[in-house]
């Protein structure tokens, strides 16, 4: 018997999905709910390093997703000057295992959509537009709609800015690192068949990762600053000017970049929560609990590797207690510490105009989350 019957899952992203996924897949009860309308439309594009794409393996969706995306083995590292000079390719580590890509490229909605999807088939319950307004540690919630439930175990998956934290009354500092990204979706130029990075220029990075066939996102990091004030006009003019430093392929996807709609515009931000993640019947995973800037692309791999750690040990306990807990602890908060403190520090050798050990530490990343979570 699994340590929990019913799971309530607020959030619809990654973690949250997963953690719905592979419950419900063995006759757990599930409700998710999301407070968006439709996740599945939003977003531009996400890279998956090998290691996601193991867990998403182990959800059933490596085919979809295969079909839907696009992998590669290696990164490029190009010169900002008016050739986009290639300086160097460097292998990428296959660390999902030998028979995954090193990385694979995909739209955000294609990838929501796929998780919803195989959601709806292993029979969880989902409902937008909603989210909880009201809940205790020992698994009673009241729903935004007024209805009411209780759960063996509600599982707060809901984004950097977790309600679910907010109502558990868990104070946690999330800070803003300095940086600044824009970001396009737009077509794939057949010269485009991996991610291409460019260091220096007058952005502290400038990129491009392939989606699909037909389909790449296009992204520079500047220094953090209000951008707020832009029209959607102002925003695509403001991107294609910044890229217009970077050549090579960037020089066709820049012609492409015509739709302000496509155009969004964060600030890289970070936070990890220290243990317990849990309170009570209340668990914290994905980026409610740990949040990395997108330097070294494993925000979304460390969220699916919460889901399979927290349901992995949920199937295997006979009881929700404290050995379950320290178990989870024990497997997820060193291992998401290191992959944020290893993505802040790649941002502040940027920042700081640093020559850091730049391969060394992918290296070690790569390293440790080749070895299952």
């Amino acid at each position: 018997m699994p340590a929990v019957n019913n799971v309530l899952v607020v959030g619809g992203g990654l973690a949250g999905t997963a953690t719905a996924i592979a419950l419900a897949g063995r006759d757990v009860a599930v409700d998710l709910i999301e407070i968006k309308p439709d996740i599945a439309a939003i977003g531009s594009g996400i890279t998956l390093q090998g290691n996601a794409l193991r867990e998403l393996r182990r959800l059933g969706v490596w085919e979809r997703v295969s079909a839907e995306g696009y992998g590669f083995d290696g990164l490029g590292l190009r010169a900002p000057d008016p050739a986009g000079t290639l300086l160097a390719e460097v292998p990428d580590v296959r660390t999902g295992g030998p028979d995954l890509p090193a990385a694979m490229g995909m739209p955000r909605p294609a990838l929501a959509r796929i998780l919803l999807d195989r959601a709806a088939e292993t029979g969880v319950k989902t409902r937008f537009g909603v989210t909880v307004t009201e809940l205790d540690t020992e698994g009673a919630v009241t729903f935004s709609d007024g209805s009411t439930g209780r759960y063996d175990l509600v599982v707060g998956a809901d984004g950097i800015r977790s309600s679910v934290r907010r109502l558990l009354g868990i104070e946690l500092e999330t800070r803003a690192t300095g940086m600044g990204i824009w970001r396009a979706f737009g077509p794939r130029p057949a010269s485009v068949t991996r991610t291409d990075l460019f260091y220096g220029g007058p952005c502290y990075i400038a990129g491009y990762c392939p989606t699909g066939e037909n389909s790449l996102y296009a992204y520079v990091v500047e220094k953090a600053q209000d951008r707020s004030m832009l029209t959607a006009d102002d925003r695509l003019a403001t991107m294609r000017e910044l890229a217009s430093a970077y050549h090579g392929p960037w020089d066709e996807i820049r012609e492409t970049l015509t739709d302000p709609s496509r155009v969004n515009y964060t600030w890289f931000e970070t936070h990890v929560l220290p243990p317990p993640w849990h309170r009570g019947r209340v668990v914290l995973i994905g980026d409610a609990a740990h949040s990395c800037p997108p330097t070294l692309a494993q925000g979304g791999a460390q969220a699916l590797e919460d889901a399979a750690v927290l349901t992995e040990l949920l199937l295997a306990a006979d009881v929700l207690g404290e050995d379950l807990w320290r178990a989870f602890t024990d497997r997820r908060y060193q291992r998401a510490k290191a992959v944020v403190d290893a993505s802040n520090q790649l941002g502040q050798w940027l920042l700081d105009s640093e020559q850091g050990d730049v391969p060394g530490l992918m290296r070690r990343v790569a390293d440790l989350v080749s070895q299952p979570a």
